[in-house]
């Protein structure tokens, strides 16, 4: 009886918290699309999770593919900006190739993050042939993404530390099918040790980047 009593008065809780209430179904839901993909992903085991009614889920989100592209819009794009978009805009990184080292070499070894993989390129695999909005939603990710390393590859350029024959912008897509291809392999494989070979690799291709050493006193035009 006592039990019965404390879940109502934890769903009221949830109830009078319509915000939480949206941020606890999002996370569910995202956990479950990243272990069994979008299309398998169960809006019984999202709500069982919860402990969130049906009605409220279709109240913030109004369908299963509304909730799916707040997940990409809310959870993706945002892990994705913390990864990338934030530490490449640091006004102390002065260096990008070092800033891009750095990204590369924070990410995660853990087997079930190998396991699992990549979550963008994840729902880019299953989702953008599908449907139009997922991929369009996807697509500003990876535009993002790009416009980001290509910029601080520039930034790098006017300062004399990336290599002035570069094309940023191929650079910098070069660099994101580099990530995204090393996951993929590794998720297959389920080998953290092939994600440790790309990261070598992804960090050497990277060093090539660099700007040869200019003689003392000797100034970029």
């Amino acid at each position: 009886m006592l039990s019965r009593f404390g879940h109502r008065k934890r769903r009221r809780q949830r109830l009078r918290n319509p915000e939480r209430t949206r941020r606890v179904l999002l996370q569910a839901a995202f956990r479950e699309v990243y272990r069994t993909g979008f299309q398998s992903a169960g809006l019984d085991t999202i709500l069982a999770a919860t402990g969130v009614t049906k009605g409220a889920l279709y109240y913030h989100f109004g369908s299963k593919d509304g909730l799916g592209y707040a997940i990409v819009e809310e959870v993706v794009a945002n892990f994705h900006r913390d990864r990338w978009l934030v530490p490449l805009q640091r006004s102390d990184d002065k260096d990008p190739i070092d800033a891009l080292i750095r990204i590369v070499r924070a990410m995660s070894t853990r087997p079930r993050d190998i396991k699992g993989g990549c979550p963008l390129v994840n729902l880019a695999q299953e989702m953008s042939p599908l449907d139009e909005q997922f991929r369009r939603r996807l697509e500003r990710i990876f535009q993002a993404w790009q416009t980001a390393v290509a910029a601080a590859l520039r930034r790098g350029q006017s300062q004399g530390t990336v290599r002035r024959d570069l094309v940023p912008e191929e650079a910098a897509n070069f660099l994101i099918a580099m990530v995204e291809g090393y996951q993929v392999l590794a998720k297959n494989a389920q080998d953290v040790n092939v994600w440790k070979a790309g990261m070598r690799n992804i960090a050497g291709w990277l060093n090539s980047l660099r700007a040869p050493r200019r003689p003392p006193g000797v100034k970029v035009r």
